[in-house]
């Protein structure tokens, strides 16, 4: 399985820097990034 697990790997890795490209989501990634670092201190629960 060691060359089907890379070739898998590269896939997902090509589709999640396509998806990050496209305007939409990185207006999605940019308020996620934003709402962490907002959060300040440690985690409530």
């Amino acid at each position: 399985m060691g060359l089907m697990g890379k070739l898998s790997k590269a896939a997902i890795a090509k589709k999640a820097a396509d998806e990050a490209r496209k305007p939409q989501n990185q207006q999605k990634l940019k308020d996620l990034t934003s709402k962490v670092r907002n959060r300040g201190g440690k985690a409530q629960r």
